[in-house]
């Protein structure tokens, strides 16, 4: 039998006692979620481990806010609209706030905002982060109905993340990750826009951290074919190269810096 990998990621001195009393904290990323949210929140606090349940409205022009604290989340908003890293980045420092002294900082859990009542079936990602297999485990999401794109922005962000680190992950664009809190540091800052997961990926792979994919019952409202769906997949075609990009021209440098400090020494 294949040895199940070990993340990087030092877990929490109780957990090898077999005690582990290290919590979750669910962070939503929403923009004009009204219509989903709030059955969202719902279904994200009864995931097992979750104890804060943290709606983080990115500029809104709806009701998202008022109706995710209605559902039990604590929300913080931007002003206007600063992207999904930014409402990631955000979170995770609000919750880094919430965290007790003397406990295991709680793993990261980024949920979407409109997957309403499908959002407790990203239950699985919890258990590789919190035992040790993973520092990060990504969702793998059944075919979605009304789903039009043809593949080429997935295909994309798969090849680059093979290229430059040797893993070919089956989803490399799906948003609902958990995580460490080393293993989000290690990946700050987040990449732009749409290049949000796949950069991530890259970072914390080139550092040696471990990730995983987990089959999860998800159900998301997908982008059609139509002209805004494909208005969609081309800034999300954008943000990935632009990640890639920024990620080459970085590894090149570190290169350069290396070779410098080897001849130096």
């Amino acid at each position: 039998m294949n040895a199940l990998p070990v993340a990087k990621t030092t877990r929490p001195g109780n957990a090898l006692a077999g005690k582990n009393v290290q919590r979750v904290a669910a962070i939503i990323p929403a923009k004009d979620e009204a219509e989903r949210i709030a059955a969202t929140v719902r279904s994200a606090r009864a995931i097992p481990h979750v104890d804060l349940v943290l709606v983080v409205d990115d500029g809104s022009e709806d009701d998202t806010q008022h109706v995710a604290r209605a559902a039990g989340a604590v929300v913080v908003r931007h002003s206007h609209n600063r992207g999904k890293a930014a409402a990631m980045e955000t979170g995770a420092a609000v919750v880094a706030m919430r965290d007790a002294d003397g406990r295991p900082p709680r793993l990261l859990m980024f949920i979407d905002g409109d997957l309403g009542d499908t959002a407790v079936n990203t239950a699985p990602l919890v258990r590789p982060v919190r035992e040790g297999v993973a520092d990060l485990a990504i969702a793998l999401l059944p075919k979605q109905a009304g789903a039009g794109g043809r593949g080429i922005v997935v295909g994309a962000s798969r090849r680059a993340i093979e290229a430059m680190t040797g893993w070919s992950p089956s989803q490399p664009l799906s948003g609902m990750r958990c995580l460490t809190r080393e293993a989000f540091e290690a990946a700050t800052p987040l990449a732009r826009g749409w290049g949000v997961e796949t950069g991530m990926t890259i970072d914390l792979l080139r550092k040696g951290y471990v990730a995983v994919e987990v089959p999860c019952d998800l159900k998301h409202r997908a982008s059609a074919n139509d002209l805004k769906g494909q208005i969609h997949r081309a800034a999300q075609y954008r943000d990935v190269l632009l990640a890639v990009n920024a990620r080459k021209v970085r590894g090149a440098v570190d290169a350069v810096r290396h070779a410098g400090s080897n001849v130096r020494s």
